[in-house]
């Protein structure tokens, strides 16, 4: 027979109270994600020919239905059907504005991660751009002492032909 014992897992990490931690809470932000699928959702082809069908079998039923049956009357012009798109238009408002507000809220940080790499890329080009003027003005200095060497070499020798000449002369 297995004995059972009240043992804390090693592998769990403890809360502030010394008690072993609780299982992960659901994201706070859920709500934020609903009211994003809600606003993907209904501007959608498929949302729009939903409603189209819905609200034309509604009318349907309330026209060609037996009269027992009907719960809309169209002599007051579809009371009930105007109400329940209305309620839906009412609730479909705010969770679009919020979900909106969620987008701006991200493209507002897309916007300053952008800034902030454009500001890296200005540097790393002005850095290389000094670099490059360093690495010309360092080629025009080894040139010009080249230059230097090669016309001291040339009047090195002219002074050597001379003096051979001269030395030969006498």
């Amino acid at each position: 027979m297995a004995r059972t014992t009240n043992r804390v897992g090693l592998d769990a990490p403890r809360g502030r109270s010394g008690m072993r931690a609780r299982p992960a809470q659901p994201s706070r932000d859920r709500f934020g994600r609903f009211t994003e699928w809600v606003a993907r959702a209904m501007g959608t082809p498929t949302f729009l020919a939903l409603l189209t069908i819905f609200c034309v079998a509604w009318i349907a039923w309330n026209t060609l239905a037996p009269e027992p049956l009907r719960f809309d009357s169209q002599v007051y012009g579809f009371t009930v059907l105007t109400l329940v798109l209305s309620l839906q238009a009412s609730y479909a408002a705010p969770l679009i504005l919020l979900a909106q507000n969620r987008q701006d809220d991200r493209d507002r940080v897309q916007i300053e991660q952008d800034r902030q790499r454009a500001e890296r890329n200005l540097a790393d080009t002005e850095y290389l751009a000094r670099e490059i003027v360093a690495l010309r003005l360092a080629l025009t200095e080894l040139t010009e002492q080249v230059m230097t060497r090669e016309a001291l070499r040339h009047e090195l020798k002219a002074l050597l032909d001379e003096r051979d000449d001269a030395g030969s002369a006498s």
